[in-house]
């Protein structure tokens, strides 16, 4: 059994052509399509508004509501670090645990005690 109508088949191939023409754009923004997915996602958008057969969306069946209140249940996400050059402390931390601990234990016994130093008084001007 076909997935998807002839309909849907030919509103896909025809948002296919305007986007390699250059003249298909995005709803609102106006933005030219340059993405092939995308032109597809269109054309089987238009078929299913006018009444194609035509799978429903996969994302219908989370309402915006519940996008909400699961991503207030879920931790929020870090943002990705920026990669660097590697240095010092990137290379210690391919370091194996076991030799991380010896050196934390050994950098603890090795390090000598920090005072407080005293701060030197200010003279005051007249």
């Amino acid at each position: 059994m076909a997935r998807y109508g002839d309909k849907a088949g030919k509103k896909v191939e025809a948002a296919l052509h305007e986007m390699h023409e250059g003249t298909l754009e995005i709803g609102k923004s106006g933005k030219k399509v340059t993405s092939r997915k995308q032109a597809i996602a269109i054309g089987l958008s238009e078929a299913r508004e006018e009444g194609g057969k035509v799978p429903e969306r996969k994302d219908t069946e989370t309402k915006p509501a519940a996008r909400k209140s699961a991503a207030k249940k879920a931790p929020a996400k870090k943002p990705a670090a920026k990669k660097t050059a590697p240095n010092k402390a990137a290379a210690e931390k391919t370091v194996t645990k076991k030799t991380t601990a010896k050196k934390t234990a050994t950098k603890k016994a090795s390090a000598p005690k920090k005072t407080a130093a005293p701060k030197p008084a200010e003279k005051k001007q007249d």
